[in-house]
Formats: structure tokens, sequence, C-alpha cells
């Protein structure tokens, strides 16, 4: 299967948060025509990328790769390494914080290839002097 370019990993993050969204929403959302959108989902369904839409209750989504990545960094660049993680459509959050972490960011991906993919994409962001990463497992009930 080809790899997911940049505007379809940004489509499909839009998506994951709200699947009834409208083509004009979306092409807002993600910054591109509504044409661009339009052909790009049509050629994620026709691939099988997009299988079908569908809405999120408060049951976890199966398969999907979730994690919670601390985050130190170099405090002259930190509103830099903050503006590029907010272009990586896979960091659903991002929280500042204090203590030895300077930042927090949630971390939503279908696989785990693409999961260690984002990794790769934060550690190599200029700034980040450090991280550390947790895979969020089963919610704990009860």
């Amino acid at each position: 299967m080809a790899e997911l370019s940049e505007v379809d990993r940004t489509l499909l993050a839009a998506l994951r948060t709200n699947s009834r969204a409208s083509i004009t929403e979306l092409a807002h959302t993600i910054g591109v025509s509504r044409a661009t959108v339009k052909t790009r989902l049509e050629s994620l369904v026709r691939n099988g990328r997009i299988r079908r839409f569908t809405i999120e209750t408060d049951v976890d989504v199966e398969g999907e790769v979730k994690a919670i990545t601390m985050i130190e960094l170099q405090g002259k660049l930190s509103r830099e390494v903050i503006r590029t993680l907010r272009r990586i459509p896979e960091i659903s959050v991002i929280h500042s914080t204090n203590g030895l972490w300077d930042l927090v960011v949630e971390i939503r991906t279908d696989s785990l290839v693409r999961f260690d993919g984002v990794l790769r994409e934060i550690r190599e962001i200029p700034g980040v002097t450090s991280s550390q990463t947790s895979l969020l497992l089963a919610p704990v009930v009860g």
C-alpha cells in the first residue's frame, strides 16, 4: 500500500476528530481546497485506506495506538518546537506542564509502524532534548 501524503494524514486526523465534518469544514480545517479534500477522500476510500465512516463512543477504538509522550525542551526553541508539533496530525493534544518535562503530548495512530515514525519525528525536532513515551493500554475501570 502506498505511503500516505501529508495532506492525507492531516485529513485522516481531522476525520478522527469529527467524521461528520463536511467537505467545506474539512477544507477549512486542514487548509486546502474543497476539490482537494473531495479528491483525496475519494482516493482514500477507493484504495481501502478509509473503510467506513463511523462514530466514536466512550468505548475505545479497537486497533488504535495511543500514547503519552513527555518532552524536555531547550528553552530558546520552545515556541518553534510547539509550532512543529502542531503540524504533526497524529498529535491530538499538547499540554505545557511543570517539573522535569516541559510538554506532554498525546499521540494517536492507526499502527505501530506509524507510531514509530511519529516518535522519530518528535525526537528529530531541533530543541527537543529528551523524551519519554508510555503506550496507553486498556482503561482501568472500577
